[in-house]
């Protein structure tokens, strides 16, 4: 058995719900987890990799992301990172654009950035300091960016979401996207509609699929990856605008506000 480096770390992707992902970042002795919303499969992966819960961190207030949080501080009583305008009784450390979070128990700091659209206080952590051999950037972003897709606009604007892509959008290409659901062949599928002249686009459909065909998850996806892909950081290219115009969503010639808009409300209904 090889001996890792004591600061190597991991993300442990914990299936929950339906097509929800809670994470799990170790160091094969203590862990953090992310966006807890059910403690019992939580639970189950600390014991079976026989780590030890030091820290929560939540990105937002919905149910399926903080649920299973008064179930672990009964497991172990640890500090609750959140967002600062979320308004979510169980988190002890607020938090918001530019701070930054040394990860109790784990050689672990991350940046915060505010990504309101999905929650108005919606927040995501960046993990862009690598100390370690095995380190590569990371993004936790809950419900903002999805592998392929963006969250739904449910307390925030059109304006709020795009920004917030946009910002997740700037970071590294290597930046690996830790998301929330098993959204993405949905998501490329309507993606396909929007964009088929993309050959990056009918790839990944291609090669996510066969992904899901063999029971194997589609995330963590690249920023890079999403850059090429994602039609929610691409809704100014001019084959996606020209689908909005051809399907009747948007006029020739609409500001590209209206067409990300546009794009967030067909894929509500697709």
């Amino acid at each position: 058995m090889i001996n890792l480096p004591r600061n190597t770390l991991h993300v442990l992707a914990v299936p929950a719900f339906s097509d929800n992902y809670l994470w799990l970042v170790h160091d094969g002795v203590n862990a953090a987890a992310v966006d807890p919303g059910d403690s019992a499969p939580i639970l189950a992966a600390l014991a079976a990799h026989k780590l030890t819960l030091t820290a929560i961190l939540l990105t937002h207030h919905h149910a399926d992301h903080i649920g299973g949080v008064p179930q672990l501080l009964r497991h172990a009583p640890v500090p609750v990172f959140g967002p600062r305008n979320d308004h979510i009784a169980v988190v002890t450390e607020p938090l918001g654009e530019g701070d930054r979070v040394a990860v109790p128990g784990l050689a672990l700091t991350l940046r915060v950035l505010d990504v309101p659209g999905h929650t108005k206080g919606h927040i995501a952590y960046v993990r862009d300091e690598v100390g370690d051999i095995a380190g590569e950037p990371w993004l936790f972003c809950g419900d903002t960016l999805f592998a392929g897709g963006c969250g739904r606009i449910f307390e925030g604007t059109p304006a709020q979401m795009a920004d917030s892509l946009g910002k997740l959008a700037a970071l590294p290409a290597p930046t690996k996207v830790y998301c929330a659901h098993e959204y993405t062949l949905a998501n490329l599928r309507f993606a396909s509609v929007l964009e088929p002249g993309n050959v990056q686009l009918r790839d990944r459909l291609a090669s996510d699929s066969a992904r899901r065909a063999a029971g194997e998850a589609t995330v963590p996806s690249t920023i890079g990856v999403e850059q090429a892909t994602n039609p929610f950081l691409r809704y100014r290219e001019k084959e996606i605008v020209g689908s909005l115009v051809a399907a009747g969503k948007i006029d020739a010639g609409a500001a590209p506000l209206a067409a990300f808009a546009a794009l967030r409300e067909w894929k509500n209904s697709f």
